[in-house]
C-alpha cells in the first residue's frame, strides 16, 4: 500500500465484491467506489472513520456493483460518477437483472458522467479515468498515479481476468484494455480489484495464465 493512501477494502453481497473506501492517510474526505451490497455495514464503516465522502465512483453497472448505491448516494449526498454508456442500467436495475435471481434493487439516476479520459480531482486525490471496455460495454478503471493505486472494477483480477460471456462482453476488447492498462502505468502500481485479492500490474504481466498473448514475442 502506498505511504499515503488508505484503502479500505469490504467484500459485500452474494458473489463477494470488494467495495473500497479510499482516502489520503489520515484525511477526513474520501471517496467510495462500488458500493455493491450491504449498505448499513458500509454506512457503519463510513460513520467509524468518520469521513465525508465526496464522490461515489462506478466502474460498471452490474448488479454486484451497484446495488448500494442509492443507499450509500442518500446517507452521504456524494455525487455519482457512472460510466456514460451504462447510465441506463444504473437507472433501471430490476429492468435489466429482476431474471438473475437477485434483488429487488434501488435504481439511481447518476449526477455525473464520465466516458473515460477525465482527470478528476476528488476528496484531495487525483484521478485518472480509464476506458476499459471488454466485460460490459461502459467499463472505467480509476488510476491514482500518484499513490501507484489501479481499482480496476472486473477487468483484471488476481490471476484471472473479467468475464466476457455477459450481454456487452467481447474477449478481443477486454484484452486491448487490460493491455492499455499495462502499457500506461507502471509495474509495481497496485490493482485493487472488484473481486479477490489486491496484485500488482507486473505481476499480472508476468504469470496472468489469461494474458500470454499479452506476453507472446510479437512476429517479425
Amino acid at each position: 500500500m502506498s505511504a499515503t493512501l488508505d484503502v479500505r477494502s469490504f467484500t459485500v453481497g452474494p458473489v463477494n465484491e470488494n467495495t473500497y473506501i479510499v482516502r489520503a492517510k489520515g484525511a477526513d474526505h474520501a471517496l467510495l467506489i462500488d458500493p455493491g451490497a450491504e449498505p448499513e455495514r458500509l454506512i457503519a464503516a463510513i460513520d467509524g472513520l468518520a469521513v465525508t465522502i465526496d464522490a461515489i465512483l462506478i466502474t460498471h453497472t452490474h448488479f454486484d456493483h451497484v446495488g448500494a448505491v442509492a443507499a450509500l448516494a442518500r446517507h452521504t449526498g456524494a455525487p455519482v460518477y457512472c460510466p456514460a454508456l451504462e447510465l441506463e442500467i444504473l437507472a433501471d436495475l430490476d429492468g435489466y437483472f429482476s431474471a438473475t435471481g437477485f434483488g429487488p434493487f434501488e435504481s439511481y439516476e447518476a449526477e455525473e458522467v464520465l466516458a473515460g479520459g477525465e482527470r478528476l480531482e476528488l476528496a484531495g486525490l487525483e484521478l485518472e479515468v480509464c476506458f476499459t471496455p471488454g466485460h460490459s460495454p461502459g467499463h472505467l478503471s480509476y488510476a491514482l498515479p500518484e499513490h501507484e493505486a489501479l481499482f480496476s472494477g472486473d477487468v483484471l483480477f488476481a490471476g484471472s481476468v473479467g468475464r466476457v460471456d455477459l450481454p456487452g462482453g467481447d474477449w478481443a476488447t477486454l484484452v486491448t484494455s487490460i493491455a492499455q492498462l499495462l502499457d500506461r502505468y507502471p509495474g509495481e502500481t497496485r490493482v485493487h480489484p472488484g473481486h479477490m485479492g489486491v496484485t500488482t500490474l507486473a505481476t499480472e504481466r508476468e504469470s496472468n495464465p489469461h494474458l500470454a498473448e499479452l506476453r507472446a514475442p510479437a512476429a517479425g
